[in-house]
């Protein structure tokens, strides 16, 4: 349940549902990716790395590669993605707060970084296991009650799972999906069901998620504190089985939420409008701008102007309606839509009972808050224990060290907090971006150092390297230099951000393979510990 927990981020609850709510079909590739990372994980990794019996990714690398350079490389590598995918976390946690305190987003994001530095900090990895079983108990229950409820409510059958596919209590003969894609298709919008993404585009998001799955510092380290070799594969198979009672809900989710919005808001008079606009809308996100001044909400395909609502604080229009000071876009399109509030506005939306919104509000921040403490171990363990112990200070007593983990933990809630403030993405987005940095850094590194004895430090050095720049650079460049070549026209090969770190990938064993190749070998021990590896435990 820790494992499903600390897996089961903002991302997945706040977020997934909310993107494949927009991008219908096109949303499966992370469903398809989140959940089949973890069969990499238990047939390639788990097992072997419990069997190594260190307790960080660059303590496995760097004795591997007998190299403190590759442990460096491996300590920054981890930095790197841990902050990336915990800017994820305090955006959804910003989220939450802002709607449910009624305050901005900036003060949701500094309120959950004060929770999490308290029980991060002071919990350690005990502290947070336990904390995280808890968590995992309230976002599934959270997921599953609104789901089951909307799925009763629409379809009359209580499985999300076969409601997404049933008869509407309302239409007999018509089936969810085929009312989905018809409201669509009214509006201006291509059918929910028809996806637009490349089906190479689809393959190398898809690679990218599950391989970065299986290189995710925090999620590895899981497998480093249980009992015994045999145990490690154990855990993967049950996390995966409570991970996909959350995964195969989602899609349900997404379109009922989806179906609720367009049957409710669009071509709806402002001042009629239900109340979870209002409630949203004080939050800034969601905007409305009344572009032709007949009081009726317009929503068809495209965007109502440029940018996020930059609203005016104190001035409402003429309907009672948020001002905002944005370029108006020249498309007919008048509202504004965060992605990320879908699953937490979806009971609102269906006029559910308070007590389901409440629980809902809970379950996103248990998995935006247990996520982001384990990301937090992993930066903090990585500073004191795998830079400072291993590699500056070998002496230090473990009082300091503790301390050092403390003050790394502190500095990294600051980064990842302004990141929550300064999102580069929504949620899911920029936690795609965490996958491909962990699928180009480490995988390669771990799978090279298990199943190739040949493999030396040069090699996975040079890999690492190549594989972690050559991603981050594709993604600050389509992402924040040139953000207006932002599609696949533009893209190499048609691959967007989200699926490049499947390339940078295979560069890392390019580059790693060919180094190697004209490089010394690795010693003979390092040789006799790989084979140790992989032979059976034996009891």
């Amino acid at each position: 349940m820790a494992i499903g927990a600390d897996w089961m981020s903002a991302a997945s609850f706040i977020s997934m549902a909310g993107l494949i709510s927009f991008l219908g079909r096109d949303g499966s590739v992370y469903l398809m990716g989140w959940t089949g990372g973890y069969v990499l994980l238990a047939l390639l990794l788990a097992p072997y790395l419990r069997k190594f019996g260190k307790f960080t990714v660059p303590d496995f690398v760097g004795d591997r590669y007998y190299s403190q350079t590759a442990r460096i490389v491996a300590v920054v590598c981890a930095i790197f993605v841990s902050f990336t995918y915990v800017a994820g976390q305090m955006r959804g946690v910003g989220i939450v707060f802002s709607r449910f305190l009624n305050v901005g987003i900036t003060e949701g994001v500094l309120i959950g970084m004060g929770i999490v530095f308290f029980y991060a900090v002071m919990g350690g990895m005990k502290g947070i296991t336990y904390t995280q079983v808890a968590q995992y108990c309230v976002l599934i229950f959270a997921y599953l009650v609104p789901a089951i409820f909307i799925s009763i409510m629409i379809t009359g059958n209580p499985l999300p799972q076969l409601g997404f596919g049933s008869e509407l209590n309302d239409e007999p003969g018509t089936y969810l999906l085929d009312k989905l894609d018809g409201l669509s298709q009214a509006l201006g919008f291509s059918a929910y069901t028809e996806g637009h993404k490349s089906m190479t585009d689809i393959l190398f998001i898809t690679a990218a998620l599950m391989v970065g799955t299986a290189g995710l510092p925090h999620v590895i380290v899981r497998f480093f504190t249980v009992p015994k070799v045999a145990d490690a594969r154990k855990s993967a198979f049950y996390a995966l089985v409570f991970i996909a009672i959350l995964y195969t809900t989602a899609p349900a989710v997404a379109a009922f939420a989806r179906t609720n919005l367009l049957s409710t808001v669009p071509g709806k008079a402002y001042v009629k409008v239900d109340a979870w606009v209002r409630n949203w809308e004080s939050t800034g996100l969601i905007a409305w701008v009344d572009k032709n001044a007949d009081g009726i909400i317009q929503y068809t395909q495209g965007a109502p102007f440029t940018g996020k609502p930059n609203f005016v604080d104190s001035e409402k229009g003429p309907h009672g309606q948020r001002m905002v000071t944005n370029q108006l876009s020249e498309n007919s399109n008048e509202l504004y839509i965060d992605r990320d509030i879908m699953v937490l506005a979806n009971p609102e939306i269906a006029k559910l009972p308070n007590w389901v919104i409440g629980l809902v509000a809970a379950g996103g921040l248990a998995a935006a808050l247990s996520t982001a403490a384990g990301l937090l171990l992993v930066i903090s363990t990585s500073i004191s224990h795998d830079l400072l112990k291993k590699s500056i200070q070998p002496n230090i007593s473990e009082r300091k060290e503790l301390l050092t983990a403390r003050v790394a933990a502190g500095f990294a809630v600051l980064v990842a907090g302004y990141f929550g403030i300064n999102p580069p993405g929504f949620v899911a987005q920029v936690v795609a971006f965490a996958f491909g940095l962990a699928a180009s850094s480490f995988f390669p590194a771990i799978i090279m150092g298990i199943f190739y004895k040949q493999m030396n430090k040069e090699g996975a050095i040079s890999g690492m390297v190549a594989g972690i720049v050559f991603t981050m650079g594709y993604i600050l460049y389509f992402k924040f230099i040139n953000p207006a070549d932002n599609n696949a026209s533009h893209w190499w090969f048609g691959i967007s951000p989200e699926g490049i770190g499947t390339l940078g990938m295979l560069l890392n064993f390019a580059v790693a393979l060919t180094v190697a190749r004209f490089t010394s070998p690795p010693p003979e021990n390092v040789k006799a510990m790989v084979d140790d590896i992989r032979l059976p435990e034996q009891n």
